[in-house]
Parts: C-alpha cells; sequence; structure tokens
C-alpha cells in the first residue's frame, strides 16, 4: 500500500515519485536537489547523495545524508531502491564516468546528467535542463575553470558579429555570447534557414537582446563592407568556412574562394570599420597540411596575424581539433549507419583524432579573446587523442548494441586529404600555456615563421601570393591554385590529396 511520503519543507511527494540519487555534493547537486524538493510537480523523491571523496561522508547536506562515495555506488542502489541517477558534478571526467555507467546499466537504472554548457555559461542549473547521459559525456574532458568577469566586461554592451552563425560553432557561439549581455548580437549566415531559426530561439530565450539577421555570402567582396557599415561591429569571431576534408579535394576552388577569400574580405571589412577584436575559428588540420581544406585554412591564419601586425588590432586565431555534436561529426555520421542497421564505415583502425565538446571548445575561443594582443594562434588543450574505432565500439555498445552480433564495423581505407593522426603545432614550434591552463599560445606559427617560411615573405609578398591565389579559383586553375598554396604553405604536402594528384 502506498504510503504518502514528505519532503523537509512539508510538501507531500507525489505518488509514484521516483526515487533519485545525486552524485555530486557541490553547489550544482544541491540546489538540484532543493529544486526537486521545492517543487512536487517534479515527481521525484532525492534520497540523497553519493560524493566523490570521503570528506563529505556521513554528512547531511539539506537534511539529505551523503550516503557514501562512488566506490560504494551498487551497495547505495541495492540498499535504498533508487530508480533514477542524476550525475551533479562537473569535475566528473569522462573516463570516471564509465564505471558509473556500467553499474547502472546492471541496474537498469536511467542516468541524467546537466550538460557541461551549463556549467561554462554561469546559467542556473534547474531540474529542467537534465538530460540522458550521451556518449559524448564519456569523452569530456576536466571541468574549464574561468572566471568569466572578464569575459562580461568585454562583451556587454558590445556589438559582436559572428560569422557562419548558423553553423555548429558559429549558433554555441552565439548561445554562449548571448548570456554576456552584448549590446546587439548580428547573425551573418549563408543559409535562410538556420539563420531564422537561431534568431527565433533568442526571440524565445533572449527577447530582450537586439538581434541583426545578415544573409550574405563572405566571398562576397561587395556584401560584406555595407554589412559591416550597418552593423559597426566592435567584436568578431569568424566561423564561416568549408570544413569538411574529402569533399574540398573535390571542389578545390571553392575552398579556396570561401576560406582563403572569405577571410580576407570579412578581416578588411572590420578593419575598415574599426572592429576592435577579431578571432578566426581555425583548425588543426592547418598544422603541416595535407589537404587543400587544411592548407585554405592555415592561409586564414596567416591572413589573419599579417591584418593584426598592420593594424594593431588584437586579431587573432584560436586552433582545435574536432567538436563532438558538430554538423556532419563522426558521431553523427555513426548515429545514422546504426540507425540504419549498419555497418558503422571507420577509414582505418589507427585513425587518432582530438575531441573536445563543443560547449567546452567555444567557451576556451571566448578566453582566448581575452588573452589577444595581436596575431597569435591559441591552441586548445584537446585532451589526449582518440582512436576514431574506439569511439564507434563505444557508441555500438552505448546503443545496446553488439558488434558482429546486431551490427559489423567496416574499414573502408584512408580518404585523400586524411593523416591517420592530427598535430595541433608546426613541426619546430614553440609554444607555451598562457594564463588559463586549457589554452597554449604558438610562439613563431602566429606570424608564419618557420624555418620553411621567412618572415619576409609576410611582409613583402604575402598579399600578392594570396591575390594570386584567389586568381587562379576563380580562373578555375587548378594547377596555379596548387602552385600557389604550395608557395604561401611550404609545409603542405599536396602529394596527398585527390585534387592534386588529379592536377599533375
Amino acid at each position: 500500500m502506498y504510503t504518502k511520503e514528505y519532503y523537509g519543507n512539508g510538501a507531500a511527494v507525489s505518488e509514484g515519485a521516483g526515487r533519485v540519487l545525486i552524485i555530486g555534493t557541490g553547489e550544482l547537486a544541491r540546489s538540484i536537489a532543493t529544486e526537486i524538493k521545492s517543487n512536487p510537480r517534479h515527481r521525484l523523491l532525492p534520497v540523497g547523495f553519493l560524493c566523490d571523496n570521503s570528506e563529505s561522508n556521513g554528512h547531511h547536506i539539506g537534511g539529505l545524508p551523503v550516503l557514501g562515495n562512488l566506490d560504494n555506488l551498487a551497495s547505495v542502489i541495492q540498499s535504498t531502491k533508487i530508480e533514477q541517477i542524476i550525475i551533479a558534478t562537473p569535475e566528473l571526467e569522462g573516463p570516471n564516468m564509465r564505471p558509473i555507467l556500467d553499474v547502472c546499466r546492471s541496474a537498469n537504472l536511467r542516468v541524467r546528467i546537466v550538460p557541461a554548457k551549463y556549467h561554462l555559461l554561469e546559467k542556473q542549473n534547474n531540474i529542467r535542463q537534465l538530460r540522458d547521459v550521451q556518449v559524448e559525456d564519456l569523452l569530456r574532458n576536466g571541468p574549464v575553470r574561468s572566471d568569466c568577469t572578464d569575459l562580461r566586461m568585454m562583451i556587454a554592451k558590445k556589438r559582436v558579429l559572428v560569422t557562419g552563425a548558423g553553423g555548429s560553432i558559429g549558433s554555441e557561439l552565439c548561445r554562449q555570447i548571448a548570456q554576456y549581455e552584448p549590446a546587439q548580437l548580428a547573425l551573418l549566415g549563408h543559409g535562410e534557414h538556420s539563420i531564422f531559426m537561431l534568431a527565433s530561439e533568442f526571440t524565445y530565450l533572449h527577447p530582450e537582446l537586439p538581434i541583426v539577421r545578415l544573409i550574405g555570402d563572405v566571398r562576397d567582396a561587395d556584401r560584406m563592407p555595407q554589412m559591416f557599415s550597418d552593423v559597426r561591429p566592435h567584436i568578431v569571431f569568424h566561423a564561416a568556412a568549408h570544413k569538411h576534408v574529402p569533399l574540398m579535394e573535390e571542389n578545390v576552388e571553392d575552398a579556396v574562394s570561401n576560406n582563403v577569400l572569405g577571410t580576407s574580405n570579412v578581416v578588411k571589412a572590420a578593419i575598415n570599420n574599426g572592429t576592435e577584436n577579431f578571432i578566426l575559428i581555425s583548425t588543426d588540420k592547418a598544422v603541416s597540411p595535407t589537404s587543400v581544406m587544411g592548407a585554405t585554412k592555415r592561409i586564414a591564419e596567416l591572413i589573419v596575424s599579417r591584418a593584426a601586425e598592420r593594424s594593431g588590432y588584437p586579431y587573432g586565431s584560436v586552433r582545435f581539433g574536432n567538436v563532438l555534436g558538430s554538423r556532419g561529426s563522426v558521431l553523427s555520421i555513426f548515429r545514422e549507419q546504426i540507425a540504419r542497421g549498419g555497418p558503422v564505415t571507420i577509414t582505418h583502425p589507427e585513425m587518432l583524432r582530438y575531441f573536445m565538446t563543443i560547449e567546452e571548445a567555444v567557451h576556451l575561443v571566448l578566453q582566448a579573446m581575452l588573452l589577444g594582443k595581436g596575431g597569435e594562434i591559441f591552441v586548445l588543450d584537446m585532451g589526449e587523442p582518440l582512436k576514431i574505432a574506439d569511439l564507434a565500439r563505444e557508441l555500438i555498445e552505448f546503443s545496446g548494441l553488439q558488434i558482429g552480433r546486431d551490427i559489423d564495423i567496416k574499414f573502408t581505407g584512408v580518404r585523400p586529404g586524411e593523416k591517420l593522426f592530427e598535430e595541433l603545432f608546426l613541426q619546430n614550434d614553440h609554444y607555451e600555456r598562457t594564463l588559463d591552463q586549457k589554452i597554449f599560445v604558438s610562439l613563431n606559427g602566429s606570424s608564419g615563421k618557420s624555418k620553411s617560411h621567412a618572415n619576409h615573405q609576410l611582409a613583402e609578398h604575402f598579399d600578392k601570393q594570396v591575390d594570386a591565389l584567389i586568381e587562379a579559383a576563380r580562373m578555375n586553375s587548378r594547377p596555379l591554385i596548387f602552385q600557389y598554396l604550395k608557395r604561401i604553405v611550404p609545409e603542405y604536402n599536396l602529394h596527398n590529396g585527390l585534387a592534386a594528384q588529379a592536377s599533375q
């Protein structure tokens, strides 16, 4: 027979409320417990906490007991008849989450978590933000510990423009920027639907924030100056780019026009309209590139560094690897393949990549802006690289399937322009950690100085070479394109790409 239970505040627990164990004893865990107890409509009954150390064991927090640490999870589940677990500790890294999930799977328990972005944005945490644990959570790095006060001071009451705003990284940039109360947020994108949907999201979530919707192509040398003249942004984040490696091997001219000409147009418009801060979103594929995409992004970095050198403005680039949850990411592809019944396709069993959640990456991009003095290339600490094959196996098991029985993995061979592993720094590059321990700064890659790329090339020939490259793309002359790509980026291994091979 059902016995009515009561929260500590005297409110009755809803009949059939699920018994919940909260992992964590910090501020986030306490706030979730408080909200559950204050609102019976959630139909949840918190029975206690588990801590990730022994210091709080045996204590009570807000009237609820601390029942032990993570080593006691299985016994606590059995003794308290838990029906659901809530992970509410930002300090819990992905590898340490796996044992929790293994225990909960054995007990057939639902596990939910507060997404990382709610820790990063300093947004109020509550029960409505909880979601089921995803495989991305198992790959997350340690918590990003950053004081957002300076970031708020830099962005508040400023006009901010984001190119590529409709994309995965661009839209997350906009979401995080909106938390810091800019005077205006301009969403610049080529696809009208994505810009419309993002603007509609802000109309609901931030009705007080002035939004400017800009439909345009960064390659349009006439439209960009007009847009920047209308908006006059104080801060620009340039996220618009072509990023798909094999696709750009087949569409070389568009890679150049979008990633090189587009960056040049945006940088010139920013300088001419007094933009104070500029950040280019770059990629680890720009390091010793073997692809057209990587080479064009390396040139984009050099364009920004050259602009900083000439203008004296703190313009810089931020370089990072794969982001989890981005459009067209490997996880998205794997999920689609699993939904179709397989096979899950991987190019090579030893393929390694760096990964970071999109929320973490964007938060660190914003932090890097604070560190810029002009021309730097910042590199995010991505943790240890992961084997793509291991990631596929993890996702398959996470989906409740068994490899070989329910679904197969198929190795298809390395594609043109791809590397087995990516690098974050140029060979012989010098780098150091910044004040933010999650961000490195390249001490010579930012100015384009290396044994193979002397400084006088930037000073005397760089602009002309870039113009010649852009003209070669306009002429659809692939031999000339590759000639200038190699001149500007001597470390580019053009023999690895499909398009380069075809042009010879």
